[in-house]
């Protein structure tokens, strides 16, 4: 029984391994930026097919450039053999740069100073990850292997807020999207309204990324009668990813939509 144990122990790190070979390691260069970006392809993989295509946006935690901790969230939930027979796909996890972000954000403050959320000006450029990550997409989409009606985005707090911004910016890319414990510019959000379908995933109890700012999308989409659905966790904080990658409902429902026209 001790050898037994003792072999499981010393091959947790290959099998840890092993997973993380699954995502192919890239860079993408374009424009003097470099885009580190892991990528999983569908079992069996033909080129001569195509496939949809799911972006997953990362967390401010897993910024840097080591293209690897970007995988830390929702990364194991698209390895699951099950899933991968049933819903063939590429799936890509970029990796922001350090000091950056996916979208352009200000702190606000209220007159006493204190912080009273995040403001999302309408008029600023995409950041330069975000440029790369469209460029990248782009690219991908010209090697003929990716399904153009079904290219899906999600992703964590700032990749939460990312994936808002994404979408006002490129309505016709996505036809689903599944922003969990983001934020964003909700008066943007006409822009997609007719176009894509949300799953918006928040904690109640969110100190970090205070939900209100998801219940106010989901309102505004709601009135412009989008299909949206609002899932909030009563005693999450703002770790809601955990909830939201266990949805078993979560990749039948992106799968089961195509890019509205």
């Amino acid at each position: 029984m001790r050898q037994i144990l003792l072999y499981f122990l010393l091959a947790l790190p290959f099998l840890a391994s092993a997973q993380q070979q699954d995502y192919e390691a890239r860079w993408f260069s374009r424009d003097g930026g470099v885009l580190p970006y892991r990528i999983l392809l569908p079992l069996n993989y033909d080129a001569a097919k195509k496939y949809p295509l799911i972006l997953v946006l990362h967390g401010a935690g897993e910024r840097g450039n080591d293209n690897l901790a970007q995988l830390k969230h929702g990364g194991k939930l698209f390895l699951n053999d099950t899933i991968r027979q049933k819903y063939p796909a590429i799936v890509i996890f970029p990796q922001c740069a350090q000091d950056a972000w996916w979208a352009p954000i200000r702190p606000k403050r209220d007159s006493t100073g204190k912080f009273a959320g995040f403001e999302f000006p309408a008029d600023a450029p995409p950041t330069k990850p975000a440029a790369l990550v469209h460029q990248l997409l782009d690219s991908l989409t010209a090697s003929g292997s990716v399904d153009t009606r079904k290219v899906y985005v999600g992703g964590l707090s700032m990749g939460g807020m990312g994936t808002f911004d994404i979408l006002a910016r490129f309505p016709d890319r996505f036809a689903a999207a599944f922003p969990i414990c983001g934020a964003g510019n909700e008066a943007l959000s006409s822009r997609y309204a007719k176009h894509t379908a949300l799953w918006i995933f928040h904690g109640a109890e969110d100190k970090v990324v205070p939900p209100f700012s998801s219940r106010n999308f989901y309102a505004r989409l709601q009135e412009q009668k989008a299909d949206v659905k609002y899932t909030e966790y009563p005693g999450v904080g703002h770790n809601s990813w955990e909830n939201a990658f266990a949805e078993p409902q979560l990749l039948p429902w992106l799968f089961s939509h195509e890019l509205k026209h």
